[in-house]
């Protein structure tokens, strides 16, 4: 059995993302914020929201705005290395998604939203940087299961 639309669209992104993942980096899909972050950060896939999709008739098609989320974060114990390697990570997000808005055909069109970054005091670790960028991902099924 092949995989539905929404899975082959997520799992295009996240090779997408991981082919430019700078060296040191990490990319997961929905996991849990690990104990320790490197330096060089970790970006983590969250497969999001398709929402309502607006509905063709003959054929039947559905249209998806499905909304994903790539959390970006980054533990560095000088500030100016945390920002600029929480920086580094928000333009790899960037330039992967303008080297190809179609991923391969699977999707219509292709587009983050800008961060809005936070520093967290998570229990055990050195300030951490983060952000979520959420990635609007247009594509059509035949099935809302498909």
């Amino acid at each position: 059995m092949s995989s539905s639309t929404s899975e082959q669209v997520l799992r295009a992104l996240f090779q997408m993302l991981q082919s430019n993942t700078p060296e040191g980096a990490k990319l997961l899909r929905n996991e849990a914020y690990p104990e320790r972050i490197s330096e060089a950060g970790i970006l983590i896939l969250r497969d999001g929201d398709p929402g309502e999709p607006q509905v063709t008739l003959s054929p039947p098609s559905y249209l998806y705005e499905h909304r994903a989320e790539v959390d970006l974060l980054v533990e560095a114990r000088k500030a100016e290395a945390r920002d600029a390697n929480f920086d580094a990570l928000k333009q790899t997000v960037g330039a992967a998604i303008a080297s190809d808005r179609s991923l391969g055909g699977l999707c219509d069109y292709l587009e983050a939203g800008a961060p809005a970054p936070i520093d967290l005091a998570l229990e055990g670790t050195e300030a951490v940087k983060a952000a979520s960028i959420t990635i609007k991902l247009i594509y059509a099924s035949a099935d809302p299961l498909a």
